[in-house]
């Protein structure tokens, strides 16, 4: 499985309230919940991001609080995958449980710049910069994480499983 996007790239330590304030958790609709993703260091993000385009972060992304509200709506917005240096434990558990594809990798977080095309090849783990003509390379999804992603979550991976 492979992606190709248009990067949005940010910097170290964004946490769950910068992906998602904390005063739009009341929204219920998923679609007007997701249009407030990144807004306050980022207000044109919903505007420009297109899907399969790409998140790149630094250390610790998606650090803060353990709401699933944040990749859910990073994901909403048609990103096809985040790749940081590093992220918060809970961030990566939550992103793999919804079907977000999410990579370390240090040495892309540091070249990839805003506005790069990237592609990704989930299989393989080769990231490859079609703007500078440079690949890095992440740790492949483990099968059973492949699984989870491929089905797009955690329940519908249960569900296949399950024959339902």
């Amino acid at each position: 499985m492979k992606a190709t996007g248009t990067v949005h790239k940010y910097g170290d330590n964004i946490d769950t309230d910068v992906i998602i304030p904390a005063r739009c958790l009341n929204i219920s609709d998923r679609g007007e919940l997701a249009s407030h993703c990144m807004e306050d260091i980022d207000t044109e993000f919903v505007k420009k991001v297109r899907s399969g385009d790409m998140i790149v972060g630094g250390w610790n992304f998606g650090c803060g609080s353990s709401r699933e509200h944040a990749p859910m709506v990073i994901k909403e917005n048609g990103v096809s995958c985040v790749i940081a240096k590093t992220f918060a434990r809970i961030f990566y558990r939550n992103a793999i449980n919804i079907g977000l594809p999410i990579l370390e990798c240090e040495q892309a977080s540091d070249a990839i710049q805003n506005g790069d095309r990237v592609e990704v090849d989930f299989d393989t783990g080769v990231i490859r910069n079609l703007t500078r003509e440079e690949s890095y390379t992440a740790a492949p999804f483990p099968a059973f994480i492949k699984e989870i992603i491929d089905a797009d979550g955690l329940l519908n991976s249960i569900r296949r499983r399950m024959g339902k």
